[in-house]
């Protein structure tokens, strides 16, 4: 399909089990989930997983698929709660694990983490950092918006909030993001 996909369409093939159209919509989505599920995970390999079964689950799911509801919204609705159920599994194997460690009579040294401040000159370098110390909520909105394409109601329905809802957490982001950037390189504000 071209840039100005119809999603429905998919959404009404898939669920008459095309696998033609499922297969052009894994690979017209594959990469915007990985790199949207990246951000949530922080692991490159777990975010290919993760997209991966959601797919599997797609097509587990298809029979149930509704072509008025946006497809794609729904795609990054699946993958959101796979990554944070991903990231939940996580902190409770962590947490047991340092159960153990703490009753354990060993004493295991903990590595060091390197110096999380960025000495960097490089705007880019900041604004990643100042992206990452947004709010989730606000990240997340901003990230589904800008870098993947989604409207605000397919944000308000992978996020479940309201489009206005999504709309204020894109403008808290954008504010501080505007705020860290003039307090870092004012001359980039100056006329």
């Amino acid at each position: 399909m071209s840039a100005t996909t119809n999603f429905s369409e998919y959404a009404r093939r898939i669920k008459a089990s095309d696998r033609e159209a499922f297969a052009d919509l894994f690979r017209q989505l594959r990469e915007p989930l990985i790199r949207y599920v990246l951000h949530i995970v922080r692991d490159d390999m777990i975010a290919h997983d993760l997209i991966q079964d959601s797919f599997v689950s797609l097509w587990k799911l298809r029979e149930s698929l509704d072509p008025g509801k946006s497809l794609k919204a729904y795609m990054y609705q699946i993958a959101r709660n796979r990554a944070m159920r991903h990231l939940r599994d996580e902190r409770t194997h962590e947490s047991k694990h340092e159960i153990i460690r703490q009753q354990s009579s060993k004493e295991i040294p903990v590595e060091e983490w390197p110096d999380a401040s960025i000495e960097s000159a490089s705007l880019q370098k900041k604004l990643k950092l100042w992206l990452a110390s947004l709010p989730e909520r606000q990240r997340e909105a901003l990230e589904l918006s800008r870098y993947q394409g989604l409207s605000h109601k397919e944000i308000a329905d992978v996020m479940d909030i309201s489009p206005r809802t999504v709309n204020t957490h894109i403008t808290l982001a954008i504010k501080n993001l505007q705020r860290n950037i003039q307090a870092a390189e004012p001359a980039l504000f100056q006329i």
